[in-house]
Protein backbone atom coordinates (compact mmCIF):
# COMPACT_ATOMS: atom_id res chain seq x y z
CA UNK A 1 0.00 0.00 0.00
CA UNK A 2 1.69 3.41 -0.86
CA UNK A 3 1.90 5.98 1.58
CA UNK A 4 0.00 9.55 1.38
CA UNK A 5 2.29 12.32 0.52
CA UNK A 6 2.94 14.61 3.48
CA UNK A 7 1.39 17.65 3.53
CA UNK A 8 3.76 20.44 3.03
CA UNK A 9 4.61 24.31 4.49
CA UNK A 10 6.58 26.64 2.80
CA UNK A 11 9.29 28.34 4.52
CA UNK A 12 10.41 31.37 3.23
CA UNK A 13 14.09 32.45 4.67
CA UNK A 14 16.74 35.26 3.82
CA UNK A 15 19.63 34.07 4.26
CA UNK A 16 22.12 31.39 3.22
CA UNK A 17 22.87 30.06 6.50
CA UNK A 18 19.50 30.79 8.09
CA UNK A 19 17.22 27.79 9.31
CA UNK A 20 13.51 27.11 10.57
CA UNK A 21 15.28 26.09 13.49
CA UNK A 22 12.81 24.63 16.17
CA UNK A 23 9.76 25.65 13.75
CA UNK A 24 10.67 23.55 10.97
CA UNK A 25 11.27 20.41 14.17
CA UNK A 26 8.08 20.70 15.48
CA UNK A 27 6.33 21.29 11.70
CA UNK A 28 8.15 18.11 10.68
CA UNK A 29 7.19 16.20 13.97
CA UNK A 30 3.93 17.55 13.24
CA UNK A 31 3.39 15.77 10.31
CA UNK A 32 4.52 18.22 7.82
CA UNK A 33 7.54 18.36 5.15
CA UNK A 34 8.79 21.67 4.88
CA UNK A 35 9.45 23.48 1.18
CA UNK A 36 12.35 26.06 2.02
CA UNK A 37 12.48 29.08 -0.77
CA UNK A 38 15.48 31.71 -0.18
CA UNK A 39 14.10 34.52 -2.15
CA UNK A 40 17.47 37.01 -1.32
CA UNK A 41 18.94 34.22 -3.23
CA UNK A 42 16.75 33.97 -6.28
CA UNK A 43 14.30 31.34 -5.06
CA UNK A 44 10.96 31.90 -7.05
CA UNK A 45 7.83 32.07 -4.44
CA UNK A 46 4.94 30.06 -6.09
CA UNK A 47 1.68 31.68 -7.54
CA UNK A 48 -0.10 29.57 -5.42
CA UNK A 49 -0.47 27.72 -2.34
CA UNK A 50 -2.61 24.49 -3.92
CA UNK A 51 0.13 23.03 -3.08
CA UNK A 52 1.04 23.60 0.15
CA UNK A 53 -1.05 24.04 3.54
CA UNK A 54 0.43 27.22 4.67
CA UNK A 55 3.80 29.42 4.96
CA UNK A 56 6.36 30.26 7.83
CA UNK A 57 8.11 33.95 6.74
CA UNK A 58 10.99 34.28 8.78
CA UNK A 59 13.35 36.88 10.45
CA UNK A 60 16.52 38.34 8.67
CA UNK A 61 18.78 41.17 8.95
CA UNK A 62 17.04 43.19 6.57
CA UNK A 63 14.59 45.71 7.15
CA UNK A 64 11.17 45.54 5.83
CA UNK A 65 11.11 49.20 5.20
CA UNK A 66 14.56 48.21 2.50
CA UNK A 67 14.38 48.96 -1.00
CA UNK A 68 15.75 45.90 -2.61
CA UNK A 69 13.84 43.97 -5.19
CA UNK A 70 13.14 40.60 -3.39
CA UNK A 71 11.55 42.58 0.00
CA UNK A 72 9.32 44.74 -2.38
CA UNK A 73 8.36 41.24 -4.26
CA UNK A 74 8.12 39.07 -0.76
CA UNK A 75 6.23 41.66 0.91
CA UNK A 76 3.51 42.16 -2.16
CA UNK A 77 3.59 37.95 -2.46
CA UNK A 78 1.91 37.61 1.05
CA UNK A 79 -1.30 38.88 -0.94
CA UNK A 80 -1.33 34.95 -2.07
CA UNK A 81 -1.47 33.24 1.11
CA UNK A 82 -4.13 36.13 2.17
CA UNK A 83 -6.18 35.79 -0.45
CA UNK A 84 -6.74 32.14 -0.77
CA UNK A 85 -6.64 31.85 3.37
CA UNK A 86 -4.10 29.65 3.83
CA UNK A 87 -2.44 29.70 7.61
CA UNK A 88 0.80 32.48 7.23
CA UNK A 89 3.08 32.97 9.95
CA UNK A 90 5.24 36.08 9.86
CA UNK A 91 8.28 35.98 12.36
CA UNK A 92 10.26 39.38 12.93
CA UNK A 93 11.08 40.35 9.15
CA UNK A 94 8.18 38.03 7.92
CA UNK A 95 5.84 39.96 10.74
CA UNK A 96 6.88 43.20 9.49
CA UNK A 97 6.42 42.34 6.28
CA UNK A 98 2.91 41.13 6.90
CA UNK A 99 1.83 44.87 8.67
CA UNK A 100 3.55 47.27 5.40
CA UNK A 101 1.34 44.44 2.82
CA UNK A 102 -1.94 45.51 5.13
CA UNK A 103 -0.81 49.07 5.17
CA UNK A 104 0.73 49.38 8.32
CA UNK A 105 4.04 51.26 9.35
CA UNK A 106 7.33 49.73 10.55
CA UNK A 107 10.01 51.82 12.45
CA UNK A 108 12.41 52.41 14.98
CA UNK A 109 11.87 53.52 18.38
CA UNK A 110 11.49 57.26 19.06
CA UNK A 111 14.20 56.85 21.40
CA UNK A 112 16.08 54.43 19.31
CA UNK A 113 15.75 52.06 21.88
CA UNK A 114 15.55 48.13 20.73
CA UNK A 115 14.88 44.81 22.00
CA UNK A 116 17.81 42.11 21.75
CA UNK A 117 17.72 39.86 24.49
CA UNK A 118 14.91 38.37 26.96
CA UNK A 119 11.79 41.01 27.71
CA UNK A 120 8.59 40.53 29.72
CA UNK A 121 5.53 39.85 27.19
CA UNK A 122 1.85 40.67 28.34
CA UNK A 123 -0.86 38.60 26.78
CA UNK A 124 -3.79 40.77 25.89
CA UNK A 125 -7.51 39.83 26.54
CA UNK A 126 -8.01 38.27 23.77
CA UNK A 127 -4.46 36.50 23.45
CA UNK A 128 -5.35 34.74 27.28
CA UNK A 129 -8.03 33.75 25.54
CA UNK A 130 -6.27 31.53 23.01
CA UNK A 131 -3.46 30.45 25.07
CA UNK A 132 -1.00 31.04 27.78
CA UNK A 133 1.38 32.68 26.56
CA UNK A 134 5.19 32.69 28.07
CA UNK A 135 6.17 36.13 30.40
CA UNK A 136 9.52 35.99 28.82
CA UNK A 137 10.70 35.81 24.81
CA UNK A 138 13.63 36.35 23.16
CA UNK A 139 13.96 39.61 20.71
CA UNK A 140 16.52 40.40 18.15
CA UNK A 141 14.81 43.87 16.09
CA UNK A 142 15.88 47.46 16.14
CA UNK A 143 11.84 48.48 14.76
CA UNK A 144 8.98 47.66 15.64
CA UNK A 145 5.15 47.70 13.68
CA UNK A 146 1.79 49.26 13.74
CA UNK A 147 -1.05 47.54 14.36
CA UNK A 148 -2.60 46.74 11.03
CA UNK A 149 -6.27 48.00 10.93
CA UNK A 150 -9.12 44.80 11.76
CA UNK A 151 -6.08 43.25 13.02
CA UNK A 152 -6.74 41.58 16.51
CA UNK A 153 -3.25 42.29 19.39
CA UNK A 154 -2.54 38.97 20.89
CA UNK A 155 0.28 40.21 23.09
CA UNK A 156 2.48 43.25 24.02
CA UNK A 157 5.58 44.73 25.84
CA UNK A 158 6.91 48.16 27.22
CA UNK A 159 9.25 49.22 24.02
CA UNK A 160 7.74 48.16 21.60
CA UNK A 161 3.76 47.67 22.53
CA UNK A 162 2.74 45.52 19.39
CA UNK A 163 4.46 41.89 19.86
CA UNK A 164 1.78 39.55 18.54
CA UNK A 165 -1.69 40.04 16.52
CA UNK A 166 -3.96 37.84 14.36
CA UNK A 167 -5.53 39.27 10.90
CA UNK A 168 -8.80 37.84 9.68
CA UNK A 169 -8.91 34.05 10.29
CA UNK A 170 -5.37 33.20 9.19
CA UNK A 171 -2.53 35.21 9.41
CA UNK A 172 -0.50 35.47 12.27
CA UNK A 173 2.36 37.97 13.45
CA UNK A 174 4.74 37.90 16.08
CA UNK A 175 7.61 40.22 16.29
CA UNK A 176 10.04 38.00 18.77
CA UNK A 177 11.32 34.36 18.37
CA UNK A 178 10.80 31.03 19.36
CA UNK A 179 12.37 29.07 16.95
CA UNK A 180 16.00 29.94 18.23
CA UNK A 181 17.57 26.29 18.94
CA UNK A 182 20.71 26.25 21.33
CA UNK A 183 22.99 26.11 18.46
CA UNK A 184 21.58 28.92 16.78
CA UNK A 185 21.79 31.53 19.62
CA UNK A 186 25.11 30.86 20.12
CA UNK A 187 25.48 31.79 16.44
CA UNK A 188 23.53 34.57 16.77
CA UNK A 189 25.24 36.18 19.83
CA UNK A 190 28.63 35.54 18.11
CA UNK A 191 27.66 37.03 14.87
CA UNK A 192 25.07 39.68 16.48
CA UNK A 193 28.15 40.89 19.15
CA UNK A 194 28.01 44.77 17.33
CA UNK A 195 24.37 45.26 18.55
CA UNK A 196 24.67 44.67 22.43
CA UNK A 197 26.20 48.24 22.80
CA UNK A 198 22.65 49.61 21.18
CA UNK A 199 20.79 51.40 23.62
CA UNK A 200 18.80 48.58 25.47
CA UNK A 201 20.02 45.63 24.31
CA UNK A 202 21.40 43.32 26.96
CA UNK A 203 25.06 41.92 26.82
CA UNK A 204 25.54 38.14 25.52
CA UNK A 205 26.11 36.63 28.72
CA UNK A 206 22.66 37.37 29.63
CA UNK A 207 21.04 35.85 26.18
CA UNK A 208 22.80 32.69 27.20
CA UNK A 209 21.37 32.83 30.79
CA UNK A 210 18.24 33.58 30.49
CA UNK A 211 17.66 31.11 27.62
CA UNK A 212 18.41 28.23 30.63
CA UNK A 213 15.52 30.26 33.08
CA UNK A 214 13.16 30.75 30.18
CA UNK A 215 13.55 29.03 27.42
CA UNK A 216 11.46 25.55 27.99
CA UNK A 217 8.48 27.74 29.06
CA UNK A 218 8.65 29.72 25.08
CA UNK A 219 9.32 26.08 23.61
CA UNK A 220 5.70 24.62 25.21
CA UNK A 221 4.01 27.97 24.10
CA UNK A 222 5.22 27.92 20.40
CA UNK A 223 4.56 24.18 20.19
CA UNK A 224 0.99 25.33 21.16
CA UNK A 225 1.01 28.37 18.99
CA UNK A 226 1.93 26.13 16.07
CA UNK A 227 -0.94 23.48 16.12
CA UNK A 228 -3.52 26.97 16.71
CA UNK A 229 -2.07 28.04 13.56
CA UNK A 230 -1.54 25.01 11.54
CA UNK A 231 -3.49 22.24 12.72
CA UNK A 232 -3.07 18.78 12.27
CA UNK A 233 -2.10 17.93 8.89
CA UNK A 234 -5.21 16.73 6.41
CA UNK A 235 -3.77 14.07 4.28
CA UNK A 236 -6.75 14.76 1.67
CA UNK A 237 -8.50 17.85 0.73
Amino acid sequence: MLSRPRPKILIVLHQESSSPGRVGHMLIEGGFDLDIRRPPLGDALPETLDGHEGVVVFGGPMSANDQDEFVRRETEWLSVPLRENRPLLGICLGAQMLVNHLGGKVEGHGQGLVEVGWYPLKATEEGARLMPWPEMVYQFHREGFSLPRDATLLATAETYPNQAFRYGDNAWGIQFHGELTRLMMHRWVVRGAHRFELPGAQPGRDHLGGRLIWDMHLKRWLDEFLKTVFGKPALTR
